[in-house]
């Protein structure tokens, strides 16, 4: 799903006269991105995302919860992927995330049984540290 199917608001369409509307892709409503695809460099699919974590310390995005497999969250395997870590591709209107797949499959997850405590800085180091060192490997 691309981000353009959730626009409720028709705040990424050209207006009438052609031009842009709105105010994307430079600002962008949280709730059209829920569902929009996560791709790799390599056009590998990684997963959706299903929800976006706000730092309410910060007023900043700080997680995208991506989910990967499963039906209907039976099986599926969850990510919290440092929001810095993903870039918007206006072009394809979806996601990317610049980690090779197997990489990304041995990332640190979790199932929607067993949530971590994201505000606990041991956590939220030891994931922040998974993204950026895969940064320099690739």
């Amino acid at each position: 799903m691309a981000y353009q199917e959730n626009d409720t608001y028709g705040m990424y369409s050209a207006g009438k006269s052609g031009t842009h509307k709105g105010p994307g892709p430079e600002l962008m409503g949280a709730n059209t991105l829920i569902g929009d695809h996560v791709h790799n460099s390599e056009d590998e699919h990684l997963g959706e995302i299903k929800e976006i974590m706000l730092d309410m310390r910060t007023g900043q995005i700080a997680y995208a919860v991506l989910a990967q497999g499963g039906v209907f969250t039976l099986g599926e395997k969850l990510y919290a992927v440092p929001w810095s870590a993903l870039k918007l591709d206006t072009e394809n209107k979806r996601i990317l995330l610049n980690v090779p797949k197997a990489r990304f499959e041995d990332a640190p997850g979790f199932n929607s049984d067993q949530w971590p405590n994201m505000a606990d800085s041991i956590w939220a180091d030891a994931t922040q540290n998974f993204y950026e060192s895969r940064k320099s490997d690739l």
